[in-house]
């Protein structure tokens, strides 16, 4: 059984930085798989976002997309031979506070918040919180 757990959340402030993983057990990734992985977020009162994907079969790790919000400041990236997913998280800002989930699916369901619930695998999530 594929899983995901996400972890590497914590309290910083504004301007820190935070790098999350995103583990996967139950599979193993090769250079060969074929799997868009996201990352998600949903702050307190607001609506869920997805943040950024990679698609793992571009082995450049070039294929990435990102929110308006979060270029120039995450960086998604995979490790294969950890069998891991990171997100990179710079110069952060209190409205980046949130728990954040990270998706896995075979199939290319984008950013937009409700595309979420259409990834087969989702992480439990791990909270970020940003202070001014």
């Amino acid at each position: 059984q594929v899983q995901l757990q996400e972890s590497g959340g914590g309290s910083v402030q504004a301007g820190g930085s935070l790098r999350l993983s995103c583990a996967v057990s139950g599979y193993t990734y090769t250079a060969n798989s074929r799997y868009f992985i996201a990352w998600f977020r949903q702050g307190p009162g607001k609506e869920r976002e997805g943040v950024a994907d990679l698609y793992t079969g571009d082995p450049s790790g070039a294929s990435t997309g990102y929110a308006d919000s979060v270029k120039g400041r995450f960086t998604i990236s995979q490790d294969n031979a950890k069998n891991t997913n990171y997100l990179q998280m710079n110069n952060l800002k209190p409205e980046d506070t949130g728990m954040y989930y990270c998706a896995a699916d075979e199939s290319l369901w984008g950013l937009n918040g409700s595309a979420l619930t259409r990834y087969k695998y989702v992480g439990q999530g791990t909270q970020v919180t940003v202070s001014s």
